[in-house]
Formats: structure tokens, C-alpha cells, sequence
């Protein structure tokens, strides 16, 4: 279940996201001022952030740009009245991914969610993540570099391999990888999945992707 951290000053519109999301299968922490919001970032990893930008304490704005600076990648969407591109300028520069304009219809705000959660997009400060001496990963291209050669991956092995990227030594459940892997109008396969860790196995080692029974699968490195 991925986690959002919902940062909302207005009780009322924060308690319809909050059980609106919840009923569409997301764990979500809602906080009503920057500094509340702070701390929660810093004990808990959200898999992304909902962000009004007008709130007591540190503002969204401040709060997103401090929270990239410290290292936290979770992709974010600013909710907002405010619609001057200088406004909108200064959000994207701040790390967020995206913005909806209040009043908004919960489904727009879903489907933003969403996107962003399927694209698998995260910051970080380098292109390429280590995952050991041979092998890298390519955060720009979703591609696999070993031994300095290029592996091109199939969409849902490059979905997948983002999703381990950013979630290292978790264990991620089969119905979390099938959320993340298929569309709506596609079937999830278990057969199809066993078969995109297969391929990855082959790349990264099959040490580094380990099957939890029962459970998932969990990517471990190596360094």
C-alpha cells in the first residue's frame, strides 16, 4: 500500500481527500501545518507528497525545497489556489512534479496520484544509482548500465526496476508490484510477474531480488 502525506490547513477538505484516497487503497498521514509536516517527513518514508502551499508555519513551498535538500525523493503534487506563472515557476523549482488548482475534482486528483506513482519518478541527486561494482541504474533513461554497457529494458521490467530502486531492502507485495506493473484495463499476472524478475535476475543476480514466501519480493544490494 503506498503511503501519501497529505498536508491540508482546511480540515474539512482534507478529511474528503483523506477517505477518498483511503477508499481507493492508499495509507494516508494528513497533517494541517508545515512544521507538523516536517516531522512527519522525517520519521516516516511516504511514497508521495500532497502538498497545499498556503499553510501555517514553514509554507509548502519551504518545506518541499528543505525536504529535496535533505534528501528526500518522493515525488509531489502541489495543491493550490494560486494560478500566476511566476507562482507555478517557483513551485516546479522548489522539486514538486506536478500541482492541481483548488476547487478540484477528486477523481483529477486521483488520477495525478496515480501517474505520478506508475511513472515510478523520484529525485535524487545523481543519475545513476550504484547498485554494485558492475552494475548501475539509470534513473533518467530506466535503463541498467553493467560493466559500463547499456541494457535496455521492457516497460514493465523498467516499472519494476524503478519500483525496487525506490523502495531497496523492502518487502513490496505481489498486489502492490501488480498495482504498480498493470493498467486498469489490463490483468495482472503472476505468471507474467515471476517472468519480469526472471529477466531482471538476469541482469542484477538473482541474490539481489529475493522471493519472500507468502509475501513479495524484496531487492537487497550488494555494495
Amino acid at each position: 500500500m503506498s503511503k501519501i502525506l497529505l498536508l491540508e490547513d482546511d480540515a474539512t477538505l482534507s478529511d474528503t481527500v483523506t477517505e477518498f484516497l483511503e477508499e481507493n487503497g492508499y495509507e494516508v498521514v494528513a497533517v494541517y501545518d508545515g512544521f507538523e509536516a516536517q516531522e512527519k517527513l522525517y520519521e516516516t518514508k511516504f511514497d508521495l507528497l500532497l502538498l497545499d502551499i498556503n499553510v501555517p508555519g514553514i509554507d509548502g513551498l519551504e518545506l518541499l525545497k528543505e525536504s529535496r535538500e535533505d534528501g528526500i525523493v518522493a515525488p509531489a503534487i502541489y495543491i493550490t489556489s494560486m494560478d500566476s506563472v511566476d507562482d507555478l515557476e517557483r513551485g516546479f523549482a522548489s522539486g514538486c512534479d506536478d500541482y492541481i488548482r483548488k476547487p478540484f475534482a477528486l477523481k483529477e486528483l486521483l488520477i495525478r496520484v496515480e501517474t505520478l506513482l506508475k511513472r515510478g519518478f523520484f529525485h535524487a541527486t545523481d543519475d545513476h544509482i550504484a547498485i554494485d561494482e558492475h552494475i548501475a541504474y539509470d534513473i533518467k533513461n530506466g535503463e541498467l548500465i553493467t560493466d559500463g554497457k547499456t541494457v535496455t529494458l521492457g516497460n514493465k521490467e523498467s516499472r519494476l526496476m524503478k519500483l525496487f530502486m525506490k523502495h531497496q531492502g523492502e518487502v513490496l507485495s505481489h498486489e502492490r508490484i501488480y498495482r504498480h506493473l498493470w493498467d486498469y484495463e489490463e490483468e495482472p499476472s503472476d505468471s507474467a510477474l515471476r517472468t519480469y524478475i526472471k529477466n531482471l535476475r538476469k541482469i542484477v543476480g538473482k541474490e539481489k531480488i529475493v522471493s519472500i514466501k507468502k509475501q513479495g519480493y524484496k531487492f537487497v544490494t550488494q555494495k
